[in-house]
């Protein structure tokens, strides 16, 4: 089973052609908002077992990378106020080819005849809109795909396993079906492809750096589990 890794909410980065967007706000580009604290740190952990990698180099509140092309939110309310060309301009020079790349991989990989698994690098605030998240890891998979979850749910009695006192909870903070990556993959790829998104809670994130043991954890059970599935000789 082949490892494809990636992170849509890698960076905050903002091309400089679109940084008088955020001249009124500015710090938003520190928050959660503006990216996923902590992901790529443990992207980074992972891409030791991956067999292709990839991390979007521009950040959300420019343009939704996790979101389909249709969804309201793909662009946020700093630019949403962009004239249709500059959007399209936005779409055609980080959107599609951030996820050309990554589909095209997918597809060549599942052409050669192999399976594949996609982990989709998340993190999430602790206190949303005052209601606190009681997880320390979220696995969010498709429930009407048993591979997906049979998986997730081997994962994590594996990371439990190794820490029993790990808050590790199914489809949460989010669900799995919802719009996203690996949910536009699944339409594409309905054989040989699972697609699951990590969610790790940014509590143990300072600095953009995750916690050294959850990102061992993480990846240590993640690499046994591809192991153990590999055909047997």
């Amino acid at each position: 089973m082949k490892l494809v890794l990636t992170c849509e909410h890698a960076v905050s980065d903002i091309p400089s052609k679109y940084r008088q967007l955020f001249r009124k706000e500015p710090e938003i580009l520190q928050t959660h908002e503006a990216y996923d604290p902590g992901a790529f740190d443990l992207y980074e952990e992972l891409e030791a077992i991956a067999d292709f990698s990839q991390a979007q180099v521009v950040g959300r509140l420019l343009v939704e990378t996790n979101r389909s092309v249709k969804n309201r939110n793909l662009f946020s309310r700093f630019s949403s106020v962009l004239e249709k060309e500059d959007k399209e301009e936005i779409l055609k020079s980080f959107y599609h080819p951030y996820r050309q790349i990554v589909q095209e991989k997918i597809k060549n990989h599942i052409d050669s005849g192999e399976k594949l698994i996609h982990i989709s690098v998340h993190s999430f605030t602790p206190v949303l809109k005052g209601v606190k998240r009681n997880c320390d890891i979220g696995l969010l998979y498709d429930p009407g795909r048993n591979d997906e979850k049979k998986f997730c749910r081997e994962w994590g009695a594996l990371m439990k396993s190794q820490r029993p006192d790990l808050r590790l909870r199914y489809n949460y903070p989010y669900l799995g079906k919802v719009d996203g990556f690996t949910t536009t993959l699944r339409k594409s790829f309905t054989e040989n492809y699972l697609g699951i998104e990590l969610e790790v809670n940014q509590s143990w994130v300072k600095n953009n750096i995750m916690e050294g043991w959850l990102k061992e954890l993480v990846t240590d059970c993640l690499g046994k589990l591809l192991e153990k599935k590999k055909p047997q000789k």
